[in-house]
């Protein structure tokens, strides 16, 4: 540690994300291992507002940056002092971010190894009751002051670094800047060993915020590579850097298949609508197949958009899925088309016939619509697909009844079954919907020898 340089950096700025923000105060410290050996600050002109609230919290406004340089006017001076030197900071992906951004910005490709203090301090001294600047220095006697400007903030920690390199035994810090060490990757309020323990096996897993509600769910092939590669990459958008900070906790629940590990997935973001899952909330229903009765007594099927108050036979993702749907059944009963109808009806109207020229019976249609629906509903497939499970001693299991998901879950591998539907006594009930059936529908075909009809 002692051959090695570093630069002890701490950043102000006009808002918490690098895309969309900028740099208002910069301060480096030389250290060597030993002692510090240089330093220097700057105010730096943002060359945009600065919002209250970052003034309430700094002190910083738009006059006190007026006549200071802008970045680009120092950035060769700040690219000297870091090239070569191992980046430190407290919460170090944070200003590495900025400082990193702000230097493409003025033209230099700059890279360095990273150390966070905050991880540091987690590990030489754990069991603290908070790990921020202003609670590390109150609890371990460090002088901290002009808090939340970087020249303050920067001389507090280049003392905590002196102090952990002193009590650092183990030689903890010399392997966290290794280049592959995992830590410095990690969002900056989840503890390592929560990373650790996540298995290398399909399944599901969860990312809580501070108040330990779920804000993200994912599925993977391998849980522990999936989840490092969320926290890789340099991209500072706004909401990959708020993603990163909510993250406390992990959980995960292991999948013996990835077909599982995706049921599982969309039945938890159904349930848990979590902040940050986008891609599986699109995949609601948006159209239903609906059977009438008008007030002439005749009965009609239509085609209209889901509407949570009725209840339909089916549901589609698209309009074109239930207009073919319709069409099969019509020309299979031969259901006059008077009587079926495509689209959403108006406020307040009913499927009323208007033309009453040759009209069917009225029993002997409403028959033929009957039968149609009852065919359709006892004509959708009941099957179970068998897998692998979890290990060696047992089966995974899917049941789909009447075209429908119906649960999963897992059986003694020596258990054997007299008829397919017995399946359905062993798997935990899920929701499903038309997304969930393609998956599994797709998965059946692809691997016909799984399924148990």
């Amino acid at each position: 540690m002692k051959k090695q340089e570093f630069a002890i950096v701490d950043i102000e700025t006009t808002g918490g994300n690098a895309s969309g923000s900028r740099i208002t105060e910069i301060a480096i410290i030389i250290h060597d291992g030993t002692r510090i050996i240089d330093r220097w600050e700057t105010l730096v002109n943002p060359q945009k507002d600065i919002p209250p609230a970052i003034f309430a919290l700094t002190g910083i406004n738009n006059e006190t940056v007026r006549d200071a340089p802008t970045f680009d006017y120092v950035s060769e001076k700040i690219l000297e002092m870091l090239t070569g030197r191992i980046f430190v900071a407290h919460n170090v992906n944070f200003d590495y971010s900025f400082v990193r951004h702000e230097l493409e910005r003025s033209g230099f490709k700059w890279t360095a190894k990273k150390l966070c203090t905050v991880r540091a301090a987690r590990k030489i001294r754990p069991g603290l009751n908070s790990y921020s600047l202003g609670n590390l220095c109150h609890s371990l006697d460090i002088p901290l002051e002009n808090r939340h400007r970087a020249g303050g903030d920067t001389d507090a920690t280049a003392i905590l670094f002196s102090r952990l390199l002193e009590w650092d035994e183990e030689g903890v810090m010399e392997k966290m800047i290794k280049k592959t060490a995992q830590d410095q990757r990690l969002p900056p309020n989840l503890p390592p060993a929560v990373f650790e323990q996540l298995p290398e096996k399909p399944g599901v897993y969860y990312f809580y915020n501070k108040e330990k509600k779920v804000i993200y769910v994912g599925k993977a092939v391998n849980i522990k590579k999936r989840v490092a590669s969320h926290f890789t990459g340099h991209n500072i958008n706004p909401q990959r850097q708020n993603f990163l900070k909510d993250i406390y906790n992990i959980s995960f629940e292991a999948c013996a298949t990835e077909l599982m590990a995706l049921l599982l997935e969309c039945n938890e973001i159904k349930k848990l609508w979590p902040t940050y899952n986008r891609a599986l909330k699109r995949f609601d229903p948006k159209y239903g197949l609906y059977q009438y009765e008008a007030r002439n007594g005749y009965l009609y099927l239509a085609i209209a958009k889901v509407n949570k108050s009725q209840h339909c036979i089916e549901v589609f993702n698209s309009e074109h899925d239930g207009i073919n749907l319709l069409r099969q059944l019509m020309e299979q009963f031969q259901i006059d088309y008077r009587f079926c109808k495509y689209g959403s009806p108006g406020e307040g109207e009913t499927f009323i016939q208007t033309d009453t020229v040759n009209l069917p019976e009225v029993a002997y249609h409403n028959g033929q619509i009957e039968s149609a629906i009852d065919f359709f509903l006892q004509n959708r497939p009941s099957f179970a697909i068998m897998d692998k499970g979890r290990n060696a001693e047992e089966r995974s299991c899917i049941w789909v009844e009447k075209g429908h998901f119906y649960g999963m879950g897992y059986v003694a591998s020596d258990l054997a079954f007299g008829e397919a539907s017995e399946v359905r006594d062993y798997v935990t009930p899920y929701r499903s919907n038309q997304y969930i059936m393609q998956l599994i529908y797709g998965h059946a075909e692809k691997y016909p020898g799984k399924v148990l009809k």
